[in-house]
């Protein structure tokens, strides 16, 4: 029997960025940390791994940055960086970079292979991300932003191990795209945000557990509210919706060796 109870009452939102995008104005900007705070204390969420959309509309090693500063007061806040091929020597060798990730609170990493212009695969990001299998950090993959399917497929056959969140998939049923990658690879997971399909959230618990989905916005480009209410009436236990909520995404970053 579903669980008619409004929990949970704690939300670690995966998939929330702050500043100005370049090209399109999002639906409440949040230039600032502060008015993002707000916003989250408006809708209820307790903490969000962010991103600055600097990192996509001008260059990962300005956004990286960015973020930083913008997190660095807020205990509730923790970053999320992007990063490139290494042979272009661009940032920081692996050792260092993950040494300045754990220093600046940053727990996950994003590329956008697209718009920074190199294919996401094993002879571009093999020496890179054979340290992200390893050491089991996180790598969240816009596919609205930066990646098509094809993409995702590509990366994952070269690092089948890669704990990977596939974000951003959208409401018109893209289960055939992403439901064969859960069934393969054990560390997919996929985030919720504008997952507005009725019975969705039920039926993937159902399938693949609770442990493969987490909770999500794409805040500031959807509300908050959304996906909150649908992940609280979800016809799943109270156990399955706390790990959406926060659970599965303060595993996967306890998890990361930095």
């Amino acid at each position: 029997m579903a669980d008619k109870s409004p929990e949970p009452t704690h939300f670690f939102d995966c998939n929330v960025f702050v500043g100005s995008p370049a090209y399109q104005r999002p639906l409440l900007p949040v230039p600032k940390a502060g008015a993002l705070l707000a916003e989250m204390d408006r809708a209820g969420v307790d903490r969000a791994l962010v991103w600055h959309i600097a990192q996509h509309d001008a260059s990962p090693q300005a956004g990286n940055r960015l973020v930083v500063e913008a997190i660095r007061p807020h205990e509730r806040l923790t970053g999320c960086w992007a990063v490139l091929p290494t042979q272009t020597r661009e940032l920081a060798p692996a050792p260092l970079l993950f040494r300045q990730m754990r220093e600046a609170r940053v727990g996950a990493l994003r590329i956008f292979p697209s718009v920074h212009k190199f294919v996401a695969n094993g002879v571009s990001l093999g020496a890179l991300f054979g340290e992200l299998v390893d050491r089991r950090i996180p790598l969240f993959v816009s596919v609205r932003r930066g990646m098509d399917w094809p993409d995702v497929y590509a990366l994952l056959e070269d690092f089948p191990d890669l704990v990977c969140v596939i974000c951003d998939h959208g409401s018109w049923g893209m289960d055939r795209l992403f439901r064969p990658l859960l069934e393969r690879y054990q560390n997919v997971h996929v985030d919720t945000s504008q997952y507005l399909l009725d019975g969705g959230i039920d039926d993937l618990v159902t399938v693949y557990g609770e442990r493969r989905l987490l909770f999500g916005s794409g805040f500031p480009e959807s509300y908050f509210g959304g996906m909150m209410l649908a992940l609280r009436h979800a016809r799943i236990s109270d156990q399955a919706k706390a790990a959406v909520a926060a659970g599965n995404l303060e595993r996967l970053l306890a998890g990361a060796e930095l």
